[in-house]
């Protein structure tokens, strides 16, 4: 299925779109050194957050899409080297509002979901700006 958002986002810090189809999506992101918190190597949640943000807005898929809350649970640490990937299902896809719900994996390990609220507008949220 054609990418119709975000397309100049850097996949390098939110992760490669590895299934788009109606409604769902899936994302991978090998987690990078510049991604560290700390020494120990331990991945800052951001990164882990804009990945699910990313795979959330891939299943609604609408140039227009953009995120209007989240609530999110990190549920184990993420390291420099993992591979996580981020597994989204849009819940109640109506014309304006959707609230997808995704996991993110480690291996057999999920390590972070969320339902986020997202909204498609009439127009690019930047128009007229």
């Amino acid at each position: 299925m054609e990418i119709k958002t975000h397309e100049s986002i850097d996949r390098a810090l939110c992760g490669e779109p590895i299934e788009v189809k109606e409604g769902s999506s899936a994302v991978r992101l090998e987690c990078a050194p510049c991604m560290a918190a700390d020494a120990s190597g331990l991945v800052h949640g951001g990164f882990i957050f804009g990945l699910a943000d990313y795979a959330a807005m891939l299943s609604v898929n609408h140039p227009n899409v953009v995120l209007g809350a989240a609530e999110t649970r990190f549920l184990k640490p993420s390291r420099v080297g993992d591979v996580l990937v981020a597994r989204a299902k849009d819940q109640t896809p109506q014309e304006r509002k959707h609230l997808v719900q995704v996991e993110v994996s480690c291996g057999e390990d999920v390590v972070f979901s969320g339902t986020f609220t997202c909204f498609v507008t009439k127009e690019h949220v930047l128009a007229g700006s």
